[in-house]
């Protein structure tokens, strides 16, 4: 029994958790002791070094496991030919993830975090707890617009 919740509030939740059922399964699934899963790390400052470092720090035990047991290794991004760009610099239309409404979840910031962007959240935009948890860990830069 839903109480208090309209039509759309319940299409929004069930979006919501279908998004997350979208992103947890195929993790889990590739946690599986099958083969190797390599992640691309990106290591090019000490901030990306510091965001990896809190990234292994807050895994899972399953995640652990699987680096313990070389089930789940990591291997560096190819390095950009120039300098990494300094906090001033303006951000290329290329380097923004974009959700102008509805959940943001793991996957996104997972897509932030491989390609180096900012998360750009719309006015409409919710980020998950989870989202934003790995946000900070991957050391994605979140942007709400006003």
């Amino acid at each position: 029994m839903t109480v208090g919740l309209g039509d759309n509030e319940r299409d929004l939740l069930r979006q919501m958790v279908r998004q997350v059922l979208a992103d947890v399964v195929p993790q889990t699934m590739a946690m599986a002791p099958i083969g190797t899963t390599a992640d691309t790390v990106t290591i090019g400052s000490d901030a990306e070094l510091q965001a990896f470092a809190r990234r292994i720090a807050t895994a899972t035990q399953a995640q652990r496991d699987a680096i313990v047991a070389g089930t789940l290794s990591f291997r560096l991004a190819p390095t950009a030919a120039s300098p990494a760009a300094d906090a001033s610099t303006s951000v290329s239309s290329d380097a923004i993830v974009r959700v102008e409404k509805g959940a943001v979840t793991e996957k996104h910031v997972r897509e932030a975090a491989d390609t180096g962007a900012i998360l750009v959240l719309g006015k409409r935009a919710v980020m998950t707890p989870l989202a934003r948890d790995r946000a900070r860990a991957a050391g994605v830069k979140i942007t709400k617009e006003t």
